[in-house]
């Protein structure tokens, strides 16, 4: 009669303790589609057809992995050449202020527009290839927007550094002309780097949902619920948006200033 309650035992703890692990189970994957979701494309939230993807998963992954690389590769090197145009305004070593401005020029020209680029193509292409779409949601636009602005704006300033390198690599330095050259340096990378945290912002939250193309795209029967109150505009992204509204406007006032984007290269 002990052993038959002895096994009795057994077995009530056994489908108690596989009933309490299933729903946790459960209740895990609720919780981790329930943020998840949050983050998907919304047509897949709402289970909205749309065309397949012409990339497969293996190639998506690839793409994505390409993409992040670059990103954050450019994020560092662009916080790498902040560092070093704030050296070379602030040392008095001259041989430290050479160093730091001719290693600013092969970082901009070998590390920096390169890795821009790739993070630009490979977005697009991940855009185009994947569910996401490339004007369908507005956060993945803004993000394109942002990033042909940063790209291009640093393409133009490809004659500064080389303009920098060259002046420092002059004996004795020429004090005026380097500092000038230098502070263009130095708010340029500023601004970059802050350019650069804003569109990793966007790819992190992904706000804003769909655009009218992405709307439009939708089957006429069906139709986006509202989004949620965490998701719509509120004011972590308005102050987002005029973070980025003051750094492109930097950006232009002082093109203007300096005489507009052809002025660095003599």
């Amino acid at each position: 009669m002990g052993e038959l309650r002895l096994v009795f035992g057994q077995i009530t703890h056994f489908v108690r303790y596989r009933t309490f692990a299933h729903a946790s189970l459960l209740t895990g994957a609720t919780s981790v589609a329930k943020h998840r979701g949050r983050y998907e494309p919304l047509h897949r939230r709402y289970a909205i057809p749309i065309p397949d993807p012409a990339m497969t998963p293996r190639l998506r992954k690839i793409g994505l992995t390409a993409h992040i690389a670059s990103s954050v590769g450019w994020l560092g090197a662009v916080a790498a050449f902040l560092v070093l145009s704030i050296a070379g305004l602030t040392s008095r070593d001259v041989e430290t202020v050479r160093g730091a401005y001719l290693t600013m020029n092969l970082i901009g020209r070998f590390v920096i527009v390169p890795l821009s680029l790739t993070a630009l193509v490979t977005g697009l292409v991940q855009a185009v290839g994947t569910e996401w779409g490339l004007v369908r949601h507005f956060w993945v636009l803004t993000k394109l927007l942002l990033t042909i602005f940063s790209t291009a704006v640093l393409i133009a300033k490809i004659p500064l550094m080389g303009r920098a390198a060259r002046l420092a690599a002059e004996i004795p330095l020429p004090t005026t002309d380097l500092r000038e050259a230098g502070m263009q340096l130095l708010v340029h990378s500023a601004g970059g780097l802050l350019l650069l945290l804003s569109i990793t912002t966007l790819s992190v939250f992904k706000p804003w949902g769909l655009t009218r193309y992405g709307r439009r795209e939708l089957p006429k029967s069906r139709s986006v619920p509202p989004l949620p109150k965490s998701e719509m505009t509120g004011a972590g992204l308005k102050i987002l948006l005029a973070v980025i509204g003051v750094i492109l406007a930097s950006f232009l006032v002082l093109h203007l200033a300096s005489g507009g984007f052809g002025h660095h290269g003599h």
